[in-house]
C-alpha cells in the first residue's frame, strides 16, 4: 500500500511511502483488540480501593439486647453492617487488576488496529516535523493545513522531540508518542493517525 507524503503546508510533495501490508492490510482481528485494550485500560487501575469492614469499623462490642425474647430480630454488637455505621459486607479491598497477554496477541492487535485505520482512510503520512522551539500556534496551523484540526488525533514520530511535544501538549485533541511506544489503545482511541515519514519504517517492522 503506497500512500501519498504531505508538508507542513498539508500540500503533496510528490513522494510516497509504502505501508506494509503484513501490517496494515491484515483481516482486523477484533477480539484480540478488545483484549489489548481491556489490559491497558486494566493495567493503569490503581486498585487502592477499600471500605471498612465489621471488624475494622470503630464502635463498641457490647451486644445491644438479648438474642431471644425482645420481639425484635435478632442482632449483635453495633458494627453490624444492617446498622447505619456499621461495616459494609464484602467491601472492596486493595488487589491490583493487571493481567497478562501474551506478546503474540498484543502484536496481532496493534497490526489489527493499525489496519482497521488503514481501511477507514484515517492515515496520513506527512514529512518528519522540526520545530525550532515550542510554538503551539505553529502546530494548530500544521494541524488545520492536514484537516486533523478538532479530531482526536495521535502524532507517530521517529524519535522522541521536544519542541513538538511542547507545541502541542496544551491541545487537548492532540497526543504525541514515538513510533516504539505506539499501541493498540492509542491507535483505537483517536479519529486520525498521523504518521512522519521517517516512523513508517520503523512501524512497517512491527
Amino acid at each position: 500500500m503506497e500512500v501519498a507524503v504531505l508538508n507542513i503546508k498539508g500540500e503533496d510533495t510528490g513522494r510516497k511511502v509504502t505501508l506494509n501490508d503484513s501490517v496494515f492490510a491484515i483481516e482486523p482481528n477484533e477480539h484480540v483488540v478488545y483484549l489489548d485494550v481491556k489490559q491497558y485500560l486494566a493495567n493503569k487501575r490503581q486498585g487502592t480501593h477499600k471500605s471498612k469492614e465489621r471488624s475494622e469499623v470503630s464502635g463498641s462490642t457490647r451486644k445491644l439486647h438479648k438474642q431471644k425474647g425482645g420481639g425484635g430480630s435478632r442482632i449483635g454488637d453495633i458494627n453490624s453492617p444492617v446498622l447505619v455505621g456499621g461495616g459494609r459486607i464484602f467491601g472492596p479491598r486493595p488487589r491490583s487488576y493487571e493481567f497478562k497477554l501474551n506478546k503474540k496477541v498484543k502484536d496481532l492487535a496493534r497490526k489489527s488496529a493499525l489496519s482497521a485505520k488503514a481501511q477507514a482512510d484515517a492515515i496520513i503520512v506527512v514529512e518528519d516535523l522540526n520545530f525550532d522551539a515550542p510554538k503551539t500556534k505553529e502546530f494548530v496551523n500544521f494541524a488545520k493545513n492536514i484537516k486533523v484540526a478538532g479530531k482526536r488525533t495521535v502524532f507517530v514520530l521517529a524519535n522522541e522531540n521536544k519542541n513538538v511535544y511542547l507545541s502541542a501538549r496544551n491541545l487537548p485533541d492532540a497526543e504525541i508518542v514515538t513510533a516504539s511506544s505506539l499501541n493498540t489503545y492509542k491507535i483505537m482511541n483517536n479519529r486520525s493517525l498521523v504518521l512522519c515519514e521517517s516512523s513508517v519504517a520503523v512501524i512497517n517492522e512491527f
